[in-house]
């Protein structure tokens, strides 16, 4: 299948048309026409060779929703028409006890990324959703619920995953005290999806600017983190703290606003910390952990969430020839909001090769 798409050809390259091909149908194979995919800070990253060496031309893109037009004999739950998603990883070994539990993401051995990772069967480089089109095995398509609107469910896909799987796996429910650590793209998602939870949810930020924008997200209010006499009145304040900060920081401010028992869980940062300061983590049996996104069970759950309670990400919809000016706009900062890409701004043929964007 001939599909074009935007792909960068080295770390400090902008993204540019790029004609390639995607596989043909395996048996078990499900075959989408894009129609938006969302931008990540991950992308972002990615790109830039900022997590490792990449395998150019790359294209990113992990938060994918469309319309399936064609699949392979063997697939059973799908069919030409249908509202679908895919989301981070493409591919697991599906044998391990990991992939047995319904936690591909953290696959034995070793699960297969959307863009920039070898096929687990051929051995050719994934390539992701800034894309017309995109080939994927059967098991890690979701099926995007009929109530949901496809123009705002493709962060959900990332975002709302990657703050979902951590609130389900400490249980938040009802009265669970919750801060969230910054208000960019994964800050409030945790928040809507929290509050929707019934917990009381704070947001944790470096000023209360955004303490409107946190309470129109679902949260009771905005602790200011550079507010020394509030932070020593929020001690022992909450049961678990989602932390989405992107960046190399302190986790030692927030340490101590955990209560006995309490969860520091890092979904942000993947890379190095400042160092720890042991005594509040020994003295409140405290932890700080980490999650990774979540199994394709457990995404498709969020979306069916999302769709029950009508939570949707905030969205800043882009046409493809912008995306190099949302990579420069993303690396200055946080926001509290995703961007999306509207891919019928590409079109089947595409630019020339090497056009001017």
């Amino acid at each position: 299948m001939k599909t074009v798409g935007y792909a960068a050809h080295s770390a400090d390259a902008k993204l540019v048309p790029y004609h390639f091909e995607r596989r043909a149908l395996r048996p078990n194979d499900v075959a989408i026409d894009i129609q938006y995919c969302g931008v990540c800070h991950s992308d972002l990253y990615t790109v830039n060779g900022d997590w490792g060496p990449q395998p150019y031309p790359l294209v990113p893109g992990h938060e994918i929703v469309g319309v399936v037009s064609a699949v392979g004999p063997e697939v059973e739950r799908y069919r030409v028409g249908d509202r679908v998603a895919v989301g981070c990883m493409v591919d697991s070994c599906q044998d391990c006890d990991q992939c047995r539990n319904h936690e591909e993401q953290y696959c034995r051995n070793g699960m297969t990324p959307t863009y920039g990772a070898p096929d687990r069967i051929s051995g050719e480089i994934t390539q992701g959703g800034y894309s017309k089109h995109i080939v994927v095995r059967e098991a890690f398509v979701l099926r995007i619920p009929d109530s949901l609107d496809l123009a705002r469910a493709a962060p959900i896909l990332c975002a709302g995953i990657t703050t979902f799987s951590p609130l389900r796996t400490w249980q938040v429910g009802e009265g669970t005290r919750v801060g969230v650590i910054g208000l960019g793209g994964l800050g409030h998602m945790a928040v809507k999806l929290a509050a929707a939870m019934g917990a009381e949810v704070t947001v944790i930020s470096r000023s209360s600017r955004k303490e409107a924008e946190a309470k129109a997200s679902g949260a009771r209010g905005l602790l200011a983190s550079t507010d020394r006499q509030a932070m020593q009145a929020a001690a022992n304040a909450f049961d678990l703290i989602i932390d989405t900060v992107p960046v190399k920081h302190d986790l030692n401010v927030y340490t101590p606003l955990l209560d006995v028992d309490g969860s520091l869980v890092i979904v942000g940062q993947i890379g190095p910390l400042e160092a720890p300061m042991t005594t509040p983590l020994v003295f409140g049996r405290r932890r700080v952990a980490g999650s990774l996104i979540g199994g394709i069970a457990e995404t498709q759950e969020v979306l069916d969430f999302c769709a029950e309670h009508q939570i949707y990400p905030e969205c800043e919809m882009i046409r493809i020839e912008q995306i190099n000016d949302a990579f420069a706009r993303l690396a200055e900062g946080e926001f509290a909001h995703r961007i999306v890409i509207d891919m019928a701004s590409l079109s089947v043929d595409g630019p020339a090769p090497g056009a001017a964007v």
